[in-house]
């Protein structure tokens, strides 16, 4: 799939291939009710919509998901999924704006709903397993204090990545990296029968003992892999080479408000590496449904 296919440019066709994911066996069904007792309705001023004959109200293929109450055309909302989904740093809002000739505002606000539906895209089922290594590790977001002219800095927003060797990742963003905080992430989100792998940090030294096995690298004194190439916490480092490119290249900053759906981005992108930008995009299409984000709520998060 690439930018000259038609379901970026004709509406009709947008239509159509949304209503194909939504609904692959050519049913549509209710989003109030479930029923698959539904008419599509004719006429200029109903294109596009439904009759559902059991609970009698109007529906169409954007009810129930993140593009419902958007006045964007769905070309622009599938153009804008295919371009966040391809491109491997991130799409800044900025950029968004000119390609998709809309205001700031609205790509901000389209940009965050496309993350909201990146979330949990990929399945939420607990990482690792038995014979089985998850990676731990940590890092800071934010510039540093000398790099400020007028402003007392905010302090760095430190992001926890979960990586299982081979398979996904699963980031967070935490107010304060403890024992406690991060002990509670690293049990809900691994399976206890694998082999944890951090780096020195006593935070993790208790949780630890709750895993098949727990192995370090102490990267304080330059060691970064032993033990024959087993023991190290590269694969997480890679995936944070990948996130602080994002910063640093394409957001510049990225608001504490919001951080953890700039995680689930770059998740949802790590965790498709071996699929096509098109079905990164098909993916991330299908996970649109059943969520919702007003923008109420998203201006409360940042107020």
């Amino acid at each position: 799939m690439n930018i000259t296919d038609p379901i970026f440019h004709d509406e009709a066709k947008a239509l159509a291939h949304i209503e194909a994911s939504r609904w692959p066996d050519g049913e549509p069904s209710c989003p109030h009710c479930g029923s698959t007792r539904t008419l599509r309705m004719g006429g200029k001023t109903q294109a596009g919509m439904f009759l559902c004959n059991d609970c009698r109200d109007k529906f169409t293929v954007r009810t129930g998901t993140v593009m419902e109450r958007s006045h964007v055309p769905l070309h622009k909302w599938l153009l804008a999924t295919h371009l966040m989904a391809a491109s491997k740093k991130g799409m800044s809002a900025k950029q968004m704006e000119r390609m998709l000739g809309v205001t700031y505002k609205t790509a901000w606000f389209l940009c965050h709903r496309i993350r909201e539906a990146m979330d949990g895209a990929t399945g939420n089922s607990p990482l690792g397993g038995g014979n089985k290594v998850v990676e731990a590790d940590e890092t800071f977001v934010g510039g540093k204090a000398r790099n400020r002219a007028y402003r007392a800095p905010n302090p760095k927003k430190a992001v926890v990545a979960l990586v299982e060797r081979e398979g996904q990742v699963r980031s967070f963003h935490v107010a304060n990296v403890t024992a406690k905080q991060l002990r509670g992430l690293i049990v809900t989100n691994v399976d206890r029968a694998s082999h944890l792998m951090t780096d020195e940090s006593m935070v993790y030294t208790r949780v630890g003992r709750e895993f098949a096995g727990h192995s370090t690298v102490v990267h304080s004194a330059n060691e970064y892999v032993r033990m024959g190439g087993f023991t190290h916490s590269n694969t997480a480092e890679n995936f944070f080479s990948i996130f602080k490119r994002g910063v640093i290249g394409t957001y510049h900053h990225m608001s504490e408000a919001h951080l953890g759906r700039y995680c689930r981005e770059f998740d949802l992108r790590y965790n498709t590496r071996t699929m096509t930008d098109g079905e990164r995009a098909s993916v991330i299409l299908k996970g649109m449904e059943g969520k919702r984000l007003t923008y109420r709520r998203i201006d409360k998060l940042a107020a």
